[in-house]
């Protein structure tokens, strides 16, 4: 099978009406950014280390298996369809930043004294990157306008984050 994003490269071409679905490429990310959100919320209103732990790992993977699959998958059928460098640069960089913190908060714990700033300065990060890709002319928004197929594509993201939470799944397993 050729990798990811050989094929998010290839045949990602609007071939059929704009009408987004569920399950397009846009729509996935959307609802993925409104889970972690929610998630944060909850975050800041924990008491209990126990759920402040369990609600960072959820976040964390989410964030992981998110981050994956736009890199592999959405990023490059969008620099392909737009070449728009600097908002794909930009949106690669502050990935870095993102899975910097996440491993500092997947390798400490709630008892760590900068645990709760860590996930805060996470989520204002998040918010950030979620703004830029959602805002008018970001993004999602130059992505609906190219010729790309979002729905191929949300296609291929869906199954390729099935694959990672289904890996995360058994890596939790120890």
């Amino acid at each position: 099978m050729a990798n990811h994003a050989t094929q998010s490269a290839s045949a990602k071409r609007k071939t059929t009406s704009r009408s987004a679905s569920t399950s397009d490429a846009i729509s996935l990310l959307k609802a993925d950014h409104r889970q972690v959100e929610e998630w944060f919320e909850e975050f800041e209103k924990a008491r209990s280390e126990t759920r402040k732990a369990e609600l960072a790992a959820k976040i964390c993977t989410a964030l992981i298996v998110h981050t994956t699959i736009e890199e592999e998958i959405f990023y490059p059928a969008f620099y392909e369809a737009t070449e728009d460098e600097d908002t794909h640069h930009e949106a690669i960089i502050e990935h870095v930043g993102a899975k910097k913190l996440i491993r500092e908060i997947q390798e400490t714990g709630p008892r760590d004294e900068y645990f709760d700033a860590r996930v805060k300065v996470l989520s204002e990060m998040i918010k950030h990157h979620v703004k830029e890709e959602e805002q008018r002319g970001g993004m999602f928004a130059e992505a609906k306008q190219s010729d790309l197929d979002l729905q191929t594509l949300g296609e291929q993201m869906a199954a390729r984050k099935k694959e990672l939470m289904s890996q995360g799944q058994e890596s939790q397993g120890h």
